[in-house]
This record gives structure tokens, C-alpha cells and sequence, in this order.
């Protein structure tokens, strides 16, 4: 592992228009780029964030010809950053999309990609409803990919509520997590910032957490808040429900340090279950 390295989360109040949407992820990268960010997130759904079937699979596109992740390719060649696309709706099939996050290197290149595998279907207090399984395909495979620092674990959103995910990551070398989000407000309130600090003391990695934030023109209120949290569970970045970016120092040696002091990711025993 390398030195210190500055990392960014982009939060963000994505739309239902597409080029607007990208346009307002690239003014907040290339903010974090000249606040000194070398690897920047973004959140989960940065380029689209539809929720009716019929609008979202008319706006959907293949990977290969989807124009958000060809902007941001141009965008961290041009910037010369890590740039982690938190997801975009990537159309898979006839009326199916998977939620697939992007790891782009300084030379505009996908090293990595990620689609989430646990959907969020869900009945909240209050009337709230989600089926994300309705429009997405559940990915199948977890994802570790190297950056200059260590090596990177990927997730996204209400993956976050499955530690067994981020062990696995932990054990298959991951130094930094990174889980973009568009959590709703009701259980961002309750559980956002416990769930990720949660995450970071448990496997002893940095959490980088971008997060959508506020009213969107869908309907959703999501909760904000993006986090970096250190590998011992301090909060080292929040934002607030507006969009904007924060930035940490990122120290990779605390990984070990955190581990050395409490080496749980050794101590895995046997059991059986009566």
C-alpha cells in the first residue's frame, strides 16, 4: 500500500432527465477533482433515477451504448482520477436493467464492474413501497479490483444491510468499501450512519459512501448524508441532504493498524446451528 491518498463523494439529487443528470455529476467531479480528490464516488443511480417501468426502459441503454458511461470514461481520462460511478441503469434484456456500478481508471478504462446483487423490496411504515426486483436483475458475483492503494470492494445500497457481503470482501483483500446509495429518508434516519460504521469496524476497511439526497422528481426523498468512515468507525466526512461533495484524507496503513488491534477477520470458528 501506497501513501495517503484524498477521496471525494459526490452527492446528488438525480433527475429523470439523462444529460442533466450527467452534466450535474461532472460540475461536482471536477469539483472534487480540484479539491485535490484522486479517487471520487459517485452515487447509486447518478445518471437516471426513474421509478415508473415504461419512462425507465424507454431511457435505458445497453452498456455499449450508453451515453453516461461514455461521458464519464472521457471524464476521468480528462482528469486523470479513480473514478467509481456509484451505478447506472444498464439495460440486460427485454424490459430488465441491472443496477451496475463502474470502476474507471485515469486512463478512462473500466477495471471493474458491479452489479447489485440484493434488491431492495420492501413495505415501509407510512405506505412506502419498493420492488426494485420488478425492473432489476440481481447480480450474482461480488467484486474486489485493485486501485494504487489496495484493493477495493464493491457494493451498492441495500447490499449494505448483508455483512456477509462486505466479509467476503474483506477476506478477499479489500482495503476500502465502497457503497453508494439512494437510501430512502425514513430508514436513512434510523439506520445510515450506524449500518456503515458497522461495516467499517467489522472488516477493518475505509466505507466510502456517496448517497442521493432530497426531493427527486420521481416522488423519492432520499436521505443524504454521504460518508467516508475510517476503518476503526470514525466519521472522517459527512455531507448533508444537499448536493455537494465531501472529501477525507485517506491513510491506507490504519487498515492494518485497525486489524492488529482486533484481528476478527482471523477468527472465524466452526458452528452448527440447534
Amino acid at each position: 500500500m501506497t501513501a495517503t491518498f484524498r477521496a471525494a463523494c459526490v452527492q446528488m439529487r438525480t433527475g429523470l432527465d439523462v444529460a442533466a443528470n450527467i452534466a450535474a455529476a461532472a460540475a461536482l467531479i471536477r469539483e472534487a477533482k480540484a479539491a485535490g480528490a484522486a479517487f471520487v464516488a459517485t452515487p447509486e443511480m447518478t445518471s437516471l433515477f426513474e421509478a415508473e417501468s415504461d419512462a425507465l426502459f424507454a431511457k435505458v441503454r445497453e452498456e455499449s451504448e450508453d451515453e453516461a458511461l461514455k461521458a464519464f470514461r472521457q471524464l476521468a481520462e480528462e482528469l486523470s482520477i479513480w473514478l467509481l460511478v456509484g451505478s447506472l441503469p444498464i439495460k440486460v434484456a427485454e424490459r430488465r436493467c441491472a443496477n451496475r456500478s463502474f470502476l474507471i481508471d485515469p486512463k478512462g478504462q473500466v477495471r471493474a464492474r458491479y452489479d447489485k446483487i440484493h434488491m431492495f423490496d420492501v413495505d415501509l411504515p407510512g405506505g412506502e413501497v419498493y420492488r426494485e426486483s420488478r425492473n432489476y436483475r440481481p447480480g450474482e458475483h461480488a467484486v474486489v479490483a485493485d486501485l494504487p492503494w489496495g484493493k477495493l470492494g464493491l457494493s451498492v445500497c441495500y447490499d449494505l444491510r448483508f455483512p456477509y457481503l462486505y466479509r467476503a470482501l474483506a477476506k478477499g483483500g479489500a482495503s476500502f468499501l465502497t457503497i453508494p446509495a439512494a437510501f430512502t429518508h425514513t430508514t436513512g434516519l434510523a439506520h445510515w450512519h450506524v449500518l456503515q460504521r458497522a461495516r467499517a469496524i467489522e472488516t477493518g476497511c475505509f466505507v466510502i459512501a456517496p448517497a442521493q439526497g432530497g426531493h427527486h422528481q420521481n416522488g423519492r426523498r432520499t436521505f443524504g448524508h454521504s460518508l467516508i468512515v475510517d476503518p476503526w468507525g470514525a466519521i472522517l466526512a459527512v455531507g448533508g441532504e444537499d448536493p455537494g461533495i465531501v472529501v477525507a484524507d485517506i491513510n491506507p496503513a490504519k487498515v492494518a493498524e485497525a486489524r492488529a488491534r482486533v484481528p476478527a477477520l482471523t477468527h472465524d470458528r466452526p458452528f452448527t446451528l440447534s
